[in-house]
């Protein structure tokens, strides 16, 4: 009786694990995309939303989908983050996040404005940091890197500042004295500052690890 048990709970754990990386792997090959979605009540209150709650929500921007393809390896770049993180001064969690939120670490990457690579620079901006190969993962990152930390001592430090800035440009968030009124900047901030906790949680985690061990 107890060996019948055991190979009945063998074959559901080998069921459980086989089926997990099966949905798995159509998560990581269907492509997702951050559309915004809007409202416009009869008293013309209007509503923004990153998820569709209901009916009435209509998809106001289609945003360019990011494939999450198997295989992605989200640590790959994590030396060439910290060394030129902690060569500019700018904490090596918030670039991370951020190239989360831009690329999903997808080097090659081209946003329909143009933008390219891992942390998506534009064109101008990266003739401006002495980029020459956006798609180049050192040159990005670093580029990146001593973009947002312009930014960030620009606002004096106000993280959620500098990434409107990163996102809609400096001059926009100048114009209006803070995070403009776009609903997209908006939904990028709040992304980015998710992602950000999350590595910097991975990061405790893994101090902690690492004293355990020793």
């Amino acid at each position: 009786m107890t060996d019948i048990l055991i190979k009945q709970r063998r074959h559901s754990y080998l069921f459980a694990v086989f089926a997990g990386l099966f949905i798995l792997c159509l998560l990581l090959t269907f492509p997702s995309a951050a559309d915004v979605y809007r409202y416009v009540e009869e008293k013309g209150i209007i509503h923004f939303s990153d998820v569709r709650k209901n009916s009435k929500l209509k998809v106001w921007i289609r945003e360019e989908p990011v494939h999450f393809l198997p295989g992605t390896d989200f640590t790959e770049y994590d030396s060439l983050i910290a060394e030129a993180a902690h060569k500019y001064g700018v904490d090596f969690a918030l670039v991370k996040a951020v190239i989360k939120t831009e690329s999903n670490f997808n080097h090659k990457a081209i946003s329909k404005k143009g933008a390219k690579g891992l942390m998506q620079l534009m064109p101008r901006t990266a003739s401006i940091l002495g980029v020459n190969d956006c798609f180049h993962p050192e040159d990005n990152i670093i580029g990146g890197i001593r973009h947002l930390g312009y930014l960030i001592d620009l606002f004096n430090g106000n993280i959620p500042l500098a990434l409107a800035a990163y996102n809609a440009g400096e001059g926009t968030v100048v114009k209006y004295r803070g995070i403009p009124p776009y609903p997209e900047t908006r939904i990028y901030i709040r992304r980015v500052l998710d992602n950000y906790d999350r590595y910097k949680l991975e990061a405790i985690n893994a101090t902690v690890t690492v004293k355990v061990d020793q």
